[in-house]
């Protein structure tokens, strides 16, 4: 008798098709924004949603990293473009003959060939280049999530540990993964890659979101005032689109150092983390060789 009291397959179907076409859409979820069709060659989009940022105490005492990472947590981020790549020499230095940057090089010649990452350039002189071409230094928020993806991964490839395989950083064949040990050895301009040094950029391939040295080759300015810890920084750096103190404007009292990212070919592995940063005064005094790139709203 079960059987007869069971509605036929068609009308089974002629049901579902009605649920179906009067159901209401599924809104996606805010980690699924979607990207504009318009992105510039140059720049890559990385889709709003939610992100893991920091580092959680189990993985600092394992992993004997320094402190001085965020503790972990999450953020929401609107969908915004960055560059690919880290800006050249060459891109700088022609904003310099354009007379719209002002004129920054290293003291290193071998360290300022053409396709290698602009270096040595202040925080102002960062941010400036940046609004010249109609973009701004990305926030500390965008720059690690763009490293570590919507799985919070700790690097921009995955979880793998940084090697000389990933990125251009310091390991034990020395700085730049071609460090040279020999006694008495010093560089000239013909043998400086044995160095260590940076390379040309987007010389170890693309990693997630088609980007370029997120980490390794330079460390790179970002927009913010660095708080040393994610309770100082309080809500500026929490929430939705976090900018950190005073919103990452040109000064802000009580904060006297901005904020560096993204590890280099002069530190080892634990400076590759995505969640590693670093303070530094926003007029590079004492002088680093920092790099940098732009981002845009959308």
């Amino acid at each position: 008798m079960f059987y007869r009291s069971a509605p036929p397959l068609f009308l089974l179907s002629i049901l579902l098709g009605l649920w179906s076409s009067c159901a209401p859409a599924i809104s996606r979820p805010s980690s699924a924004e979607e990207c504009p069709s318009d992105v510039p060659a140059d720049m890559a989009c990385i889709p709003g949603g939610r992100f893991l940022l920091g580092s959680n105490e189990t993985d600092w005492k394992k992993e004997n990293w320094d402190l001085s990472s965020f503790a972990e947590h999450t953020v929401e981020l609107s969908t915004f473009l960055l560059d690919k790549y880290e800006v050249t020499t060459e891109q700088y230095q022609a904003c310099v003959a354009a007379g719209r940057c002002e004129r920054q090089l290293t003291n290193y010649p071998h360290l300022r060939e053409q396709k290698m990452p602009q270096m040595k350039v202040n925080w102002y002189q960062a941010q400036a280049y940046c609004k010249a071409q109609g973009k701004r230094l990305p926030t500390e928020a965008e720059f690690e999530a763009a490293s570590r993806g919507p799985d919070g991964e700790t690097h921009p490839w995955g979880n793998a540990p940084a090697t000389c395989q990933y990125a251009i950083i310091k390991d034990d064949t020395g700085r730049g993964c071609k460090g040279h040990k020999a006694p008495g050895w010093h560089a000239t301009p013909e043998n400086f890659r044995e160095t260590g040094a940076t390379w040309d950029v987007g010389s170890k391939g693309a990693y997630r979101y088609g980007l370029y040295d997120m980490s390794g080759n330079a460390q790179e300015w970002v927009s913010d005032w660095f708080a040393p810890t994610l309770e100082a920084c309080g809500e500026a750096c929490q929430g939705k689109d976090p900018q950190g103190p005073c919103a990452g404007a040109d000064h802000c009292p009580g904060f006297d150092e901005k904020l560096v990212k993204g590890g280099s070919w002069y530190w080892g592995p634990i400076a590759a983390r995505a969640a590693a940063r670093r303070p530094h005064f926003p007029k590079n005094q004492p002088i680093h060789h920092f790099g940098f790139r732009c981002a845009k709203s959308i």
